[in-house]
């Protein structure tokens, strides 16, 4: 999946409202990439520093199914 370009430099993108994180690199359902891209052009989505998995979980996030 191509990311989108506000978050071209991240992996995990989270989404504000529900608590959960997105995995792009391992995005491979249709449905899911569609979601990602919508949350990316939202301004409830975020990004961490550093982009990884266990900082996500550290600030209460969980990876999305």
């Amino acid at each position: 999946m191509d990311r989108h370009e506000r978050f071209e430099h991240f992996r995990y993108i989270g989404d504000k409202r529900t608590q959960l994180v997105y995995d792009v690199d391992e995005a491979n359902d249709e449905a899911v990439i569609e979601k990602i891209n919508e949350l990316a052009s939202s301004p409830f989505a975020l990004s961490f520093g550093p982009d990884t998995l266990a900082e996500a979980r550290n600030r209460g996030y969980k990876p999305a199914s």
